[in-house]
């Protein structure tokens, strides 16, 4: 992101308001950029002190000398389209919400029907909740979602490695003892996705090894376990035909397949293609010696 795009997202990031993508997104353009760093220094300076000043009621009689002065209105008999939409839905103006509950009782409305008022506002939710859920797109799993909030988080955390490399010797290793199976490990520099490092982490209700990539400024993560039912919710007819297929979530675009008894799920930040490029590379590695 360059300035254009950050700087009026500054005023939502200082209000927290922006999604994790996109916050991680404003905060490392920031944390380079001496202008925007210095327009969010000020933009958190003003929220706290208007969060620290005294708030001041207007006088009634203000309020009084206002309404005293707005031109008197003529009610207007509403058009026959109007008086049909509120004889329909007349009904719910009598509905008000039970003494103690805050709504109805300082206007002297009967508070016996308010049980009924709480029970549309249930069905309200209740189809609320399911509008949501059939709008969800048709290629998104729970696991996706599950495996996109571990890249985001391992990125917004600082702690996306735990084991720096220096090639697969080094990285290869540090997972024994520590899994219940060896991943295959292996660096692609030579294809252009240097191997950095290595992480555990808990994904599909177990631990799965994952291995960090770099492809120019860009963080892949390949995560990496066995073609098992315990691999958490992957196994179904589901991820089979979505195999190969590149998939994007949250501005993240992933990819994954099965190959060795393996699953692999790779994500990034980038263009698809990369994620391409690299699920080639991986195909085609070599065994990594031992």
């Amino acid at each position: 992101m360059d300035c254009n795009e950050v700087r009026p997202l500054i005023d939502a990031s200082v209000d927290r308001e922006l999604s994790p993508v996109e916050e991680r997104r404003v905060q490392q353009h920031v944390a380079r950029c001496a202008a925007c760093q210095r327009e969010t220094e000020i933009l958190r300076a003003l929220a706290g002190t208007i969060r620290q000043a005294s708030y001041h009621r207007a006088p009634d009689v203000l309020r009084a000398r206002i309404v005293t002065g707005l031109p008197a209105i003529e009610p207007a008999s509403p058009p026959a389209g109007a008086r049909r939409r509120a004889w329909r839905f007349s009904w719910f103006d009598g509905l008000r919400l039970p003494v103690g509950m805050g709504f109805g009782a300082a206007n002297g409305r009967t508070a016996g029907s308010g049980w009924l008022t709480v029970l549309v506002i249930a069905l309200c939710a209740a189809v609320a909740g399911v509008t949501l859920t059939l709008r969800r797109p048709a290629n998104v799993s729970p696991f996706v979602d599950e495996l996109v909030s571990s890249h985001v988080r391992a990125q917004l955390s600082g702690r996306d490695i735990d084991v720096i490399s220096t090639d697969q010797h080094t990285v290869k290793p540090w997972f024994n003892g520590r899994l219940d199976y060896a991943p295959p490990v292996v660096d692609l520099t030579a294809s252009g996705f240097p191997l950095a490092g290595g992480r555990l982490d808990y994904l599909g209700h177990r631990r799965v090894a994952v291995l960090t990539y770099r492809y120019r400024k860009h963080v892949i993560d390949v995560y990496v376990f066995p073609d098992t039912d315990r691999a958490g919710g992957d196994s179904g007819a589901w991820a089979a035909s979505t195999a190969g297929a590149t998939l994007v979530r949250d501005g993240y675009s992933l990819v994954h397949w099965r190959e060795d008894g393996m699953v692999w799920w790779a994500i990034t930040d980038a263009a698809p293609d990369a994620l391409s490029a690299l699920e080639t590379a991986l195909k085609a590695r070599p065994q990594p010696s031992e």
